[in-house]
């Protein structure tokens, strides 16, 4: 286990105010998707999760069906 001082000359020490600071300049440094950008990416998600609950929809009933034939259940 590490002492209180080996942990001390590991890890810099900040004030509560320069790292307020630090975060914002790497804010700063972000490129933040355009509205646009962000609509297309939402509207492409939303497709594609439809698209896969759909599939998933598809061979869970396939799974289903062939069960009950070979086991003979429900008619």
């Amino acid at each position: 286990m590490m002492s209180t001082n080996a942990i001390s000359r590991t890890m810099a020490r900040t004030n509560p105010a320069e790292y307020i600071r630090q975060v914002r300049q790497e804010v700063a440094k972000v490129t933040w998707p355009t509205r646009k950008e962000t609509l297309v990416t939402t509207g492409a998600v939303f497709v594609f999760v439809t698209i896969m609950a759909l599939f998933f929809l598809l061979v869970d009933q396939i799974a289903a069906f062939l069960v009950r034939t070979i086991l003979g259940i429900g008619g």
